[in-house]
């Protein structure tokens, strides 16, 4: 007799139909905005939309998201890495995980996050994750439910 075996993602998905959570998606492009905030809507999530990263630090005030996905190279002072930088220093933010999606290689961002860390004082951590630009959807599903997972089981 085969038994069903719940999927360990099947719980998460339970509570987000009764309660969406929150995802925060910036990015400049529409495409890619669209693209990524349907994946989000179709995971179950509430995906709330960002062109740039003032916008997007203003969202992240109101509604304290779950998750955040945020581009690194986008125009305005605010942009993905300058915006990053205040969200992990920020101590009412900084525990909102972080996915960075770039066109840019992760080696090269990682570098520049180090250049940005103060000399004596502690360094801006690390992003949650890190997918370079075009992000296929199914390994974004996977870090997904892998960050909000482990963030909903401590």
């Amino acid at each position: 007799m085969l038994q069903h075996k719940p999927a360990k993602n099947q719980s998460l998905r339970i509570v987000l139909k009764i309660n969406p959570l929150k995802i925060l998606v910036v990015d400049d492009e529409p495409d890619m905005r669209i693209f990524v905030s349907t994946v989000v809507e179709t995971m179950g999530f509430d995906p709330i939309m960002a062109e740039n990263g003032t916008e997007a630090l203003e969202k992240v005030q109101s509604i304290l998201p779950a998750l955040i996905i945020l581009d690194v190279m986008m125009p305005k002072i605010e942009d993905g890495v300058k915006t990053y930088q205040l969200l992990k220093t920020d101590k009412r933010l900084d525990q909102i995980p972080i996915i960075m999606l770039s066109a840019i290689a992760k080696k090269t961002f990682f570098h520049f996050i180090r250049i940005l860390s103060p000399q004596n004082g502690p360094g801006i951590p690390e992003p949650e994750a890190y997918m370079e630009k075009p992000p296929d959807a199914a390994e974004l599903v996977k870090i997904i439910e892998n960050l909000l997972l482990n963030k909903t089981q401590k």
